[in-house]
């Protein structure tokens, strides 16, 4: 058994906690097998979020992220912090040789990641990119089902992913619609997480047409705002201008020939989290809804006529990451769980020493595709995406 030492940047942020939650809780559903964590050291900038800290993670140090990141007795790096510190970050964690784990977006443009996993390879560590919603075992059985010729050969796929958080106009302003803290605002944010299951599911990206929208240009300011607090508005708030977009709307090709078609937004008025994908091949056709987190659908031309439709499959004990968890099938694992997984899997990979997806590689891919989308916008006309 090997432990690997952990320091958790951003660690009272959401993506903070769930990740404290997870290196404590993965041993009790995959065992120590393949290793352990121990929480040594947590980040939090925020004087008044950092007071309890020591209480999430006993025994932890509650350090700077300069002397977390220099710290020899820390082996990974798992950065929850705000999108525009990625990178900086990362690439401080992987020239001091650690291990680093970074939500996504991994860097606000794909020079950024591609330098970003050039040092990896160069230093041999291990990195993750936080895409964790494709780790959710229903997606291993969409792969196997694509990987073993079931539809046949991939022609579309359609995904989108919206939530209503600015929805409401009068909806407060927040880092997220910053642009100087967000360059690329729900493109990387929402857009990402789609984006992640076309490299896992279809393949590389080759070429897109992307509009972007800003769909409300000002909104009220409310100083510290996190992401799903509710505020009363007292009408003396000052404005803030939205300086990154809130919609897109895209079209792509595949390098396998397929083409796609995605939207995404975060003011899809009542839809409080709606994310599918839809992928039609020659011989069949697979469709996912979160609203169903552990079901896909499958269509397939093998049925005889006047039974052909689609048949719903629940992810069960049949696979084994289900199985650590539930021994009946249709017993939903949601969000946390898949960070359960994907913690695991980073662990696993740091003592194996063997990479696992999605790597630094796959996230530059994903910044490439977002990176495509705001030049497409602006210049209004399709855009290529080179090989690495």
């Amino acid at each position: 058994m090997s432990e690997v030492r952990v320091a958790v940047l951003g660690a009272s942020g959401w993506m903070g906690k769930v990740h404290t939650m997870a290196y404590q809780t993965f041993p009790h559903f995959f065992g120590v097998s393949d290793g352990t964590a121990r929480i040594v050291a947590l980040v939090e900038g925020r004087s008044k979020a950092a007071g309890d800290l020591s209480h999430r993670a006993p025994g932890a140090r509650i350090l700077d992220w300069n002397l977390a990141v220099a710290d020899p007795d820390v082996d990974l790096i798992d950065i929850c912090l705000p999108d525009h510190l990625h990178y900086q970050v990362a690439k401080a964690a992987l020239l001091a040789g650690k291990h680093v784990y970074c939500e996504k977006p991994l860097a606000n443009t794909a020079a950024e990641a591609r330098e970003l996993a050039d040092i990896a390879r160069e230093k041999g560590v291990i990195t993750r990119v936080g895409h964790a919603f494709p780790r959710n075992p229903v997606h291993d059985l969409a792969k196997d089902i694509i990987q073993s010729g079931e539809i046949g050969e991939i022609k579309l796929f359609r995904g989108c992913q919206h939530v209503d958080m600015y929805g409401d106009p009068n909806a407060p302003f927040m880092w997220r619609a910053d642009g100087k803290l967000a360059p690329t605002g729900i493109v990387g944010d929402t857009g990402s997480h789609i984006f992640s299951f076309m490299d896992f599911l279809v393949g590389r990206v080759s070429s897109l047409i992307a509009d972007n929208l800003i769909v409300t240009p000002r909104r009220p300011a409310v100083e510290g705002l996190a992401y799903g607090e509710q505020v009363e508005l007292t009408g003396n708030e000052s404005w803030a201008d939205i300086t990154n977009p809130d919609a897109t709307n895209l079209l792509c090709r595949f390098e396998n020939g397929a083409g796609g078609i995605v939207d995404f937004s975060r003011v899809a008025t009542g839809r409080k989290f709606m994310q599918t994908y839809e992928i039609y091949g020659t011989k069949g056709s697979i469709a996912y809804s979160y609203d169903e987190i552990n079901r896909l659908r499958f269509y397939s031309n093998d049925d005889r006529t006047g039974r052909r439709g689609f048949r719903e499959i629940d992810v069960g004990p049949e696979n084994p990451t289900f199985r650590a968890f539930l021994p009946l099938p249709n017993f939903g694992l949601g969000y946390n769980e898949s960070k359960i997984i994907e913690v695991a899997e980073v662990i696993r990979s740091i003592v194996a020493g063997k990479p696992m997806w999605p790597t630094f590689d796959t996230g530059h891919h994903i910044c490439q595709i977002v990176d495509a989308c705001m030049e497409s916008s602006r210049q209004k006309r399709w855009v290529d995406i080179p090989l690495g």
